[in-house]
């Protein structure tokens, strides 16, 4: 399998004091980049939800977005945190000996403090597991369909890589007729030109031009590229930078038949193929 970078899943439960929500988004990036939006009670649980992450994607960035909104008419009642709240006192207490100015936390500061109010049916201890048992949800789902998407990048890939194949097809019989044009233009001129035509002297200009325009060693490599490609993408797995470095291999031969092109054809077939690579490239920053 091959994976695409961009993706979108999303996970719901219902909990007794309200919804929990995680909303996951993956767009192609070099490296993978994590992003997470959500309550500051949920903070704590950033290192573990980092690491469900990135045993499962490679590269990309990805937003993840945690909402918990609560239900309004939950008439179970909230208790102090008393851990919380015994450490908030220590370390209010530290902070006055050592700044006898600084202002002492109030009442409305300690309430508001993030966890230092939990539900007793529904603590903190249990959101935070169902937050993660949440994000594994979402997190198979954007899998899924990070290789639905992948599998169609695929396809176009592999379609690209068949058209380029008849290009290279298509250029090999040109080489011959341009050498023979070249040949019976050469003898022309020396007749027109009342010049003897020297045997030695037309294979010499042959020969040079033959070497010019002959294109045999750029086709040959890349063929060898386009076999590279096609076996990378039935590998499959995070293929996306080595697809990447292939995209720049084929590009530079197909700028030197460009580049070496003396007749309409090559060069139709040369751009043709800058074309095809184009598309490939274009969809290859999408893969993993």
């Amino acid at each position: 399998m091959i994976y695409s970078m961009t993706g979108y899943a999303v996970a719901t439960k219902d909990v007794l004091s309200g919804s929990l929500n995680i909303e996951l988004r993956t767009v192609n990036n070099r490296y993978l980049d994590i992003q997470f939006r959500m309550p500051d009670e949920f903070r704590p649980l950033e290192l573990a939800m980092r690491e469900l992450l990135t045993a499962q994607l490679n590269r990309g960035k990805v937003e993840c977005r945690l909402n918990f909104p609560t239900r309004s008419n939950f008439e179970h009642p909230e208790h102090l945190n008393l851990q919380l709240f015994k450490k908030l006192v220590e370390l209010n207490q530290a902070i006055k000996s050592s700044l006898p100015e600084a202002q002492s936390l109030s009442v409305a500061e300690i309430l508001n403090w993030p966890g230092i109010l939990a539900n007793e049916t529904n603590p903190t201890g249990s959101l935070h597991e169902n937050s993660l048992a949440l994000l594994q949800e979402a997190l198979n789902s954007l899998t899924a369909t990070r290789t639905r998407e992948g599998e169609k990048l695929k396809i176009i890939l592999l379609d690209r890589l068949e058209q380029m194949r008849a290009l290279i097809i298509t250029a090999q019989p040109h080489i011959p007729e341009l050498i023979a044009a070249f040949e019976e233009k050469l003898r022309n001129r020396l007749k027109e030109a009342a010049i003897n035509q020297e045997d030695e002297r037309i294979r010499q200009e042959v020969s040079l031009f033959a070497g010019k325009i002959d294109i045999d060693e750029e086709l040959s490599r890349l063929q060898t590229h386009l076999d590279e490609v096609e076996r990378i993408l039935y590998k499959g797995g995070s293929v996306g930078k080595r697809l990447d470095f292939m995209m720049q291999e084929l590009n530079r031969e197909a700028n030197t038949i460009g580049s070496k092109s003396v007749g309409l054809e090559i060069s139709k077939i040369s751009m043709g193929l800058k074309v095809l690579i184009e598309q490939m490239r274009e969809q290859v920053q999408n893969i993993e």
